[in-house]
């Protein structure tokens, strides 16, 4: 800032500025709530079917959410060049009553040119005029003023140019529509972006001459802003991603020196999830800037870093340890990907796995044990199971495939490649279990994501997903493709020989065959693929999941045979069954009809599993009738979940046993509101009996394949006794005494279906 410039500074074009972009900001106000309050609150309630029930209403809540980004983006705009033109004219004020007070003792400021300025005497004694007394200064007196005159023109200077820097990045956030980042004024946002500049420069330091006490104010700073837009794209383009990954490798090194401060271990613990969430909100970013970030980040995966700390990984051996946290751009993610598969595919090699080998020691993920970070396929996985966007797409079906995958052409090569052709190596720790294998559960994390739509440890009904927070039904067209493509792997010939040797995936397929329970039993309700009944499973959304009569008896089969799987599909089953009834009360003879075809067709449902899950307990246990029906007895334990579940916006967070938020079952619901049948059965009381087994279901849960066919049986039987208690009326229609037998007959035809029809159990 030249000191002329400041001086006489006119603030006429930057009020003029000010005034139009406070009408903006009034005029967006009035547009965003239109667009919420009519636009899409219209859109929310109305009964659309075909392409505006997807296509519709998708751009509608993008138009809507495009209008809220705006107002935010322009009200930010104001308050910074608000804010901005009020410290001009601060300053414009500090610099002439400092002039003021300089010419009292003589002192006067001349520019020099090129923004630099002299202190000189304003009258020469010599050429006063007579009579005149000049003041006299001394030389402290003019250094004294030529400081802060300097001061002056510094901060006027840091706060324009600083103005100038944030509405650009501000600006560059997005390269079509609007940026939603928010600030109260200029400094808040300068702030951001200094901390930003002040925080990479550690990282371009040594990462072994960095002082716990360097480690803890990067942590802090990382923390604090990490999700800030302006300063995690200023963080990130300030230092190179071969630099920034060199960093993480040194300081998360384990084998820097034996017996490291704990405190440094937890300090480069935060690190990494810190470092992953800022450079995941840096990703979104549409600057040019940020683009050529990425590209190099991508290009960077296959390459050795050239250093001697973690065993010199790759750009894939460190990086996917970072993007294990945050919410990352879905072209970054799926870029990344895409390179990553085909450098592994490369090294898919029995017994010469190029990432868990005896001479890699770069363990560079602290936080589980059974996973020491040295695959970075499973830290990629893990990225995809917390951005659902991304994982969908990097999961799509190909291109041409038809109506319902029903050959290997349609399924997806990366699917078909982490399912059934990579080796997964387990990766503990000293600590952690040699049996359970991290990369296979990831992989679950990664397709669960992709085929409900939500975070896979995200909880739908508390909003406490930092990533996608919000309930309702995430299922889409494209999101069923890929269930699709699941549900024909895993229903396939080697589906129970997969399952099995893919046993933490269990819990995965579980909530995924849970997410799509209307789905299936739709596919299971015709004749054949013939006469299927929409007026008992109505289509939640747009392109819903066509799994095919066989092929939904393949996937359920499959999924009976486990535990986990059984009890997570039965609890939805269940209780989208109750929800349908109460969606369906006996007031017409259409609603008669579909309520009798919910039940009949959720009992074959509820017979598929059950059936698998008694094949398989026997066929596991064959030598051990004790341990199988204590197998039986736990998976007849699924009704406790009741107990636990949660409805709303037309879906049910059901709680898996030891439940956290990444064990909540989300499935559909046949209605929006809650019916009677649903609330008898989410609010009753666990018997002391039941809690007792519970705490050691192992020794004491007992059941013999004939009382675990029964129970079955009778609480179909109790769903429809209580739904005849529900609908007095039901006296009146002539073949409701009918129901009994059809009810008997479609569960013992579910459990009759694995003997000529779904998949045997595993016999490995």
């Amino acid at each position: 800032m030249d000191l002329d410039s400041l001086r006489f500074a006119n603030f006429s074009d930057l009020d003029a500025a000010i005034t139009d972009w406070e009408q903006m900001v009034a005029k967006l106000k009035i547009l965003q709530g239109d667009a919420k309050d009519n636009l899409k609150a219209k859109s929310d309630k109305a009964d659309w079917a075909g392409d505006n029930a997807t296509v519709t209403r998708a751009f509608v809540d993008k138009t809507a959410g495009e209008f809220a980004d705006a107002h935010t983006q322009a009200d930010t705009i104001k308050k910074i060049i608000t804010d901005t033109r009020g410290e001009l004219v601060g300053y414009r004020a500090q610099l002439n009553a400092a002039i003021d007070r300089g010419l009292k003792k003589n002192l006067t400021v001349r520019e020099t040119g090129e923004g630099g300025f002299t202190v000189t005497m304003n009258i020469h004694p010599d050429r006063a005029a007579k009579g005149t007394t000049v003041p006299e200064h001394t030389q402290g007196d003019v250094d004294t003023f030529r400081d802060e005159i300097q001061n002056i023109l510094k901060n006027a200077t840091e706060s324009d140019t600083s103005a100038a820097k944030v509405l650009t990045l501000l600006v560059d956030q997005a390269e079509h529509g609007f940026s939603d980042a928010s600030y109260k004024d200029r400094d808040s946002a300068a702030k951001a972006v200094a901390e930003a500049e002040k925080a990479a420069k550690i990282l371009k330091k040594d990462p072994h001459d960095i002082s716990l006490t360097e480690l803890n104010s990067l942590n802090t700073t990382l923390s604090t802003y990490k999700n800030d837009p302006l300063f995690a794209e200023r963080f990130a383009t300030q230092v190179e991603p071969k630099k920034l990954l060199e960093f993480y490798a040194g300081v998360a090194d384990p084998y820097q020196g034996y017996g490291r401060d704990p405190k440094l271990y937890e300090q480069a613990k935060q690190l990494q999830k810190n470092l992953g969430i800022t450079l995941g909100t840096a990703t979104l970013s549409d600057s040019d800037s940020m683009q050529g970030w990425e590209s190099k980040m991508v290009k960077l995966g296959p390459e050795r870093l050239g250093i001697d700390d973690a065993n010199d990984p790759t750009g894939f051996g460190v990086m996917s340890n970072l993007i294990r946290f945050g919410d990352y751009d879905d072209q970054f993610l799926n870029q990344y990907g895409d390179t990553l598969i085909a450098y592994d595919k490369d090294h898919n090699v029995e017994n010469q796995s190029p990432w868990v080998n005896n001479w890699n020691n770069g363990d560079l993920n602290f936080w589980d044990k059974n996973d020491r970070g040295r695959d970075p396929m499973t830290g990629f996985m893990q990225a995809l199971g917390h951005n659902p966007e991304a994982s969908t797409q990097f999961f799509a079906q190909p291109e041409g495939a038809g109506d319902a995958v029903n050959k290997d052409s349609d399924v997806n090569e990366h699917l078909k490649y982490l399912t059934q052709d990579r080796i997964w190596l387990a990766d503990p720790t000293n600590d952690g279990d040699d049996k359970f294998n991290a990369g296979k559960d990831a992989l679950g994390h990664a397709l669960e994501s992709a085929t409900t739509g939500y975070a896979y440890d995200s909880d739908p009904m508390t909003g406490k997903d930092p990533l996608h927070p919000g309930s309702g039904d995430h299922r889409t067209a494209t999101t069923a493709g890929v269930m699709e493509q699941v549900a024909y792997l895993y229903g396939s010939e080697k589906g129970p020989e997969m399952l099995h040797k893919q046993s933490e995936l269990a819990d995965s397929l579980g909530k995924m065959g849970a997410a799509y329970i209307d789905d299936i039993d739709y596919s299971l309700s015709g004749i054949g693929n013939h006469a299927l009944d929409d007026g008992a499973f109505p289509a939640k959304y747009e392109g819903r999941a066509n799994f095919g009569n066989e092929g939904a008896v393949n996937f359920l089969s499959v999924l009976g045979q486990n535990e986990t799987s059984h009890g997570a599909v039965t609890a939805a089953q269940h209780l989208y069954t109750l929800s349908a009834l109460d969606a369906l009360p006996a007031t017409s003879e259409g609603n008669i009809d579909s309520a009798h075809d919910a039940m009949t067709t959720g009992a074959e449902a509820r017979g598929i599993l059950d059936h698998s899950r008694v094949q398989q307990a026997e066929t596991t246990y064959k030598d051990d009738t004790d341990q199988a029906n204590k197998s039986l007895g736990r998976s007849g334990d699924w009704v406790k979940l009741g107990a636990g579940v949660v409805v709303g916006g037309g879906i049910a967070a059901i709680p898996l046993p030891g439940s956290t938020a990444a064990a909540l079952v989300v499935a559909p619901m046949a209605a929006d509101t809650v019916g009677d049948m649903v609330n008898t059965f989410i609010g009753h009381e666990v018997d002391k009996a039941i809690d007792d087994a519970e705490q050691d279901a192992t020794e004491k849960a007992q059941l013999t394949s004939q009382e675990f066919y029964n129970k079955g049986a009778d609480e179909i039987g109790g769903t429809y006794e209580a739904y005849l208690k529900e609908n007095p009326k039901m006296n009146d229609a002539a073949d409701f005494r009918d129901w009994t037998q059809d009810l008997e007959n479609g569960y013992d035809l579910g459990s009759s279906q694995s003997d000529h029809r779904g998949r045997a159990p595993f016999k490995g």
